[in-house]
């Protein structure tokens, strides 16, 4: 049982403020990612990817924009937990897809 919190299970990560709030919020949505069967979300990862490469105009933006923001919420719950290594990688990730998506929003490639 964690004594601070009161609840069996609960793990204490000592965030504070807005971070706090965020993993608060972002508990319930990872406890379902993580039971829905891996195929699935390979699948459905592949399936933006797939618009965003293939696609053109907002459709293939919005569907690299989804996994930009995917990637952002998962890089941010992470980030403490990361080395620079880590953490530089995310980034450039993040900027890749951004810059994959403003391009095929802007029908520039």
């Amino acid at each position: 049982m964690n004594a601070r919190r009161g609840q069996a299970g609960t793990q204490d990560t000592g965030a504070t403020g807005m971070r706090a709030a965020i993993e608060r919020w972002s508990a319930v949505p990872v406890v379902f990612l993580h039971r829905v069967p891996r195929w699935t979300l390979l699948v459905a990862v592949f399936a933006l990817l797939a618009a965003g490469m293939v696609g053109s105009g907002w459709v293939a933006a919005a569907g690299l924009l989804v996994l930009a923001a995917a990637l952002a919420w998962f890089a941010y719950l992470n980030w403490p937990a990361l080395d620079g290594g880590g953490r530089a990688l995310r980034v450039v990730a993040l900027v890749v897809l951004v810059g994959f998506a403003v391009g095929r929003a802007l029908e520039r490639f």
